[in-house]
């Protein structure tokens, strides 16, 4: 067992996930390790924003032989994670737990659609872009929730695509989410998610309606906009966790990921 870091699971919590981690596989070595303390390790490079390196040793070892990845029993929830999402699937069951722990319905009708571009280490160099408009170089996140902020899908890309693109790659996402967001009617954007071309393509091929909402010309200073500040507080909440605050990660799909950590350790920390 390690020490008591702030970032750690408790048992009710890690009970709660513990359903959703992948069985090991039949033959071969046997699991060695504690996955609660796996979830737990993963959690702290999360919270606390260290390299996979400099992982205390009282958490499972991060590496074996030498190598740079992490090692086999991170394997199910973290390297493969990063190629198949499960943390995606692991977000949505998060989500409708809370919406059900709440009387609310778990399948959305409206939701928020919005980008952030953060800068990447100097090490990063797989789809890595300038945004000019916010002079930053490094990755863009597309991000949609729903309107409690919970996450659905999200994207990670260069930071120079634009916003309408990335839009339509993270809304497909959403849209395979199926019996999921089979009640979606409405998705709230700013003003980068705005053009005819756009709103025909998201009613063409996804039957939602967009709805920009634009801050007042006249208006000068901070503003409180109706709808959008959703989504802006659910970017505050990832960037609560250092390894978050800038892109460390050398794929999109580990961005993507951690992303998705992050909810999860928000959420099942409501649920128990």
């Amino acid at each position: 067992m390690s020490k008591a870091y702030p970032s750690n699971l408790t048992r009710a919590q890690y009970e709660f996930l513990s359903e959703m981690i992948p069985e090991p596989k039949s033959g071969g070595r046997k699991r060695e390790v504690e996955m609660w303390e796996v979830l737990n390790g993963i959690f702290y490079i999360l919270v606390e924003g260290v390299r996979w390196r400099a992982l205390p040793g009282d958490f499972p070892v991060w590496q074996t032989g030498g190598g740079a990845s992490p090692a086999p029993w991170y394997i199910p929830i973290f390297a493969i994670g990063a190629k198949t999402a499960p943390g995606s699937r692991y977000t949505t069951i998060c989500t409708s737990s809370l919406a059900l722990s709440s009387s609310v319905m778990p399948v959305p009708r409206k939701q928020l659609s919005d980008s952030q571009s953060v800068k990447s280490a100097a090490m990063v160099y797989e789809a890595v872009g300038y945004d000019a408009g916010k002079k930053i170089k490094g990755h863009k996140r597309f991000m949609t929730v729903d309107t409690f902020g919970l996450v659905l899908r999200v994207l990670v890309t260069a930071a120079n695509v634009p916003e309408r693109n990335g839009g339509k790659q993270v809304l497909k996402r959403v849209k395979r989410m199926g019996d999921k967001v089979s009640r979606l009617t409405t998705i709230w954007t700013d003003g980068g998610f705005d053009g005819p071309a756009f709103m025909m393509w998201v009613m063409d091929v996804c039957r939602w309606i967009v709805q920009v909402v634009l801050r007042p010309k006249e208006t000068q200073g901070f503003l409180l906009l109706k709808k959008r500040w959703v989504v802006e507080r659910t970017f505050g909440w990832i960037m609560g966790c250092p390894r978050l605050v800038r892109d460390y990660e050398l794929l999109p799909e580990t961005s993507e990921t951690f992303i998705y950590l992050a909810m999860i350790r928000i959420m099942v920390r409501r649920l128990a």
